[in-house]
């Protein structure tokens, strides 16, 4: 197989995944049919673009292979005539139905992955469900990146998927994009989604690579879409915010090697100025609506990074207290780790020590724990304490890049 033609199958999966799923499971009602048709129709790709050339239309292409996919399974598993039906009249050139024309007309929902978002997080799932279901479906993040996103076991949040594709089926819930007046209902787990698929790309949860720009610019331009569809509320824009000032900071999150580097070492030089200019502006409007939430606030802690001009000019008080904030909006137990940091760098790391041992039980396998109490007990002196937690937290590691600068603090401190 060429590279070329490699290249534009994982270019198709990125662009026309989240559309090939989304026409079936409109059609067929069957969210694994959806997907199973979808995963046969790019695996025939690699089999037939090689020895045929690309198609002029990868996505038109693709659906319909994955349509034939559908109507054979059906046909063999004896569905109703009307059923087959609906799937044989899915439109062959890969237009827009008429069904997809109407919902842009009635949403204003333009951006095809945009709109699908919003179709999947039906508020008559929970909150959490519809997130997950929307990554899984259109974002393509495996069960096992969406259970470690939610802090779970990968059979657990397989449970959890199956249950909400069950409550879809059996209450017949439509795969519909709603009205413009009822997407406000569905814009918390929309932001839910697109948080959580920036942070899969600017930090991912497994592999050889700690950055996933793909899935990071993906989730910008989304959430830059969906702030110009609802300039007032102030969420999305705090939202976008929050991930213009992070993302501002991911040239000089790596070194030349590909190894993690620190915030406080990072060359800040290499910042992008224009993010942060942008970022600051619209985290500014939002917080002026007076309607301060969960994205307004971590922006703001983003903003208190990207603003100093150096790694000693950083306000840790300031951040502890807009944590101590977010706590009481958010009280989950990484926020409360991140809290624990924050005391720990604005009143010392016996402080922060103290927290990080309160959350400690709440955090079963998260690495991210014994790495704090490492540096803690690094910083503290209490070198064989620190050496055990770096040890414990790098058999958790998930990525190789984190794995690596582990191991270079537990030979920094063998070093010492």
């Amino acid at each position: 197989m060429t590279d070329e033609v490699e290249a534009a199958v994982a270019r198709a999966f990125h662009d026309e995944w989240g559309q090939v799923v989304a026409t079936l499971i409109r059609v067929t009602g069957d969210w694994d049919l959806a997907e199973e048709c979808a995963q046969e129709a790019f695996a025939q790709a690699l089999r037939n673009w090689p020895r045929d050339g690309v198609p002029r239309r990868p996505g038109a292409w693709l659906t319909t292979t994955a349509r034939n996919r559908a109507t054979d399974r059906l046909r063999r598993e004896a569905v109703g005539a009307a059923k087959l039906r609906e799937v044989a009249m899915l439109a062959r050139d890969g237009e827009p139905a008429n069904e997809e024309l109407a919902d842009i007309a009635t949403s204003g929902v333009t951006d095809d992955r945009l709109r699908l978002m919003f179709t999947c997080c039906h508020p008559a799932l929970t909150l959490e469900a519809q997130v997950a279901l929307t990554l899984r479906t259109l974002a393509g993040l495996t069960t096992g990146e969406i259970a470690r996103a939610f802090l779970v076991s990968e059979a657990t949040m397989s449970r959890r998927l199956v249950r909400a594709k069950r409550k879809i089926h059996n209450a017949r819930i439509p795969y519909r994009v709603p009205p413009a007046h009822l997407l406000p209902e569905r814009t918390s787990a929309v932001l839910g989604v697109l948080y959580l698929l920036f942070n899969e790309g600017y930090s991912a949860s497994a592999g050889a690579d700690l950055v996933r720009t793909g899935l990071s610019g993906e989730a910008i331009r989304l959430a830059r879409l969906l702030s110009e569809l609802m300039p007032d509320e102030p969420e999305t824009t705090g939202l976008l915010a929050l991930m213009l000032l992070q993302d501002s900071r991911r040239a000089a999150r790596l070194d030349a090697a590909g190894d993690l580097v620190t915030l406080e070492d990072q060359d800040r030089d290499r910042w992008d100025t224009g993010e942060i200019a942008e970022g600051t502006r619209l985290l500014e409007s939002a917080l002026r609506r007076g309607r301060p939430g969960p994205y307004q606030v971590q922006a703001a802690i983003a903003a208190c990074h990207s603003t100093a001009a150096t790694a000693a000019d950083t306000d840790w008080p300031q951040i502890a207290a807009l944590y101590l904030r977010l706590r009481r909006m958010v009280p989950s137990p990484v926020v409360r780790l991140n809290h624990a940091v924050a005391v720990g760098m604005a009143d010392g790391p016996a402080t922060g020590l103290a927290l990080v041992d309160e959350v400690a039980a709440d955090l079963p396998g998260y690495h991210l724990l014994p790495a704090t109490r490492a540096d803690l007990l690094r910083r503290l002196g209490r070198t064989e304490q620190a050496r055990a937690a770096y040890t414990e937290a790098l058999a958790l590691a998930p990525t190789d890049t984190e794995r690596r600068f582990l191991t270079r603090r537990l030979t920094e401190l063998d070093d010492r």
